[in-house]
């Protein structure tokens, strides 16, 4: 970035509307004497997009780039009190540029005080900035400012109470996929569901958590039910296993790992997990009936094949 003009937090900005989307290259440095550099879109190969007044963790860059004109690049100095969040919005970043989900939606947490727990972001050096804050600069180049009616405003770009109005929205949209047997669109409907409540959940002294985290673990299930059908088996196993670890009383997540470990031949886990949903809800006594027999007649058929497979070998 060239001509690069150095300001401080006391310029005065002009007046941006809320809600404009806001589309520029950053590149984030250490203030020591090698100007050691964290992140770089230019690098990436991507700008950055954010909505001005969503509540983006970063708030400070709100704050900057509204000072801005279009097509200026301007470098500005902040301390541990504007930086501090900047490793978790790094990490979002990262992940984004390599094709994942910016949140580990996934993994589920157990109470407030693993919120505050310090954890491994995955990254050397963004550990070393969480564990020590330290004062950043941060070098923007501003290139395009958006109305709301000019751009797609997806999940990350919405605010915490458009977040909760999408879910029921994303929910419903997903049911109905799966009732057409458009599966891989429906997990896409669910997944973006469940990335707007891990977002708000971040906030958890705000919403209450626990109603957040119920409502991701039905989204979750849902999901799994449309992997079953892609036959996508472990990764079925793997998203169960999260919520029975963190909610034992979960029926239909043993009911679904239970179908799961029966597609992969896993017997003992399959009757573990189909007796586990008799203890928990009775009720569910002639459906685990009707998925034993079909487990023992799987398992009888995959016997007589490894019979005849190794029929005349010794």
């Amino acid at each position: 970035m060239e001509d690069v003009i150095t300001l401080t937090l006391s310029r005065k900005s002009f007046h941006i509307m809320l809600n404009l989307g806001v589309t520029f290259h950053f590149r984030t440095q250490l203030c020591d004497d090698d100007r050691t550099v964290i992140d770089d879109s230019k690098v990436v190969g991507t700008p950055m997009e954010i909505v001005i007044g969503n509540m983006f963790k970063l708030d400070i860059w709100e704050t900057l780039l509204s000072s801005m004109r279009i097509g200026e690049v301007a470098e500005f100095w902040c301390d541990t009190m504007h930086t501090g969040i900047y490793p978790i919005v790094s990490k979002s970043m990262r992940r984004i540029a390599e094709g994942k989900d910016p949140v580990d939606w996934h993994i589920h947490t157990c109470g407030m005080a693993n919120m505050f727990a310090y954890h491994s972001l995955g990254y050397d050096d963004l550990d070393e900035l969480m564990k020590e804050p330290k004062p950043l600069y941060f070098v923007l180049e501003l290139l395009k400012v958006q109305q709301p009616s000019e751009y797609n405003r997806e999940s990350w770009a919405l605010s915490d109470e458009e977040r909760l109005k999408a879910v029921p929205v994303l929910h419903g949209q997903g049911n109905k996929l799966y009732k057409q047997g458009h599966y891989q669109e429906a997990t896409q409907k669910y997944k973006e569901a469940i990335i707007c409540i891990k977002n708000v959940q971040t906030k958890a002294w705000e919403v209450p958590w626990m109603k957040l985290e119920k409502m991701a673990n039905t989204l979750t299930l849902n999901y799994c039910q449309c992997l079953l059908r892609m036959e996508e088996f472990y990764e079925v196993i793997e998203h169960t296993s999260d919520i029975v670890n963190q909610h034992p009383g979960v029926v239909k997540a043993f009911y679904l790992r239970g179908k799961a470990h029966m597609e992969v031949w896993n017997e003992a886990e399959a009757r573990q997990d189909f007796s586990k949903v008799l203890d928990l809800d009775p009720g569910m006594k002639k459906a685990i009936k009707r998925e034993l027999a079909v487990l023992n007649m799987r398992m009888e058929e995959k016997k007589q094949e490894d019979r005849d497979k190794y029929k005349g070998m010794f």
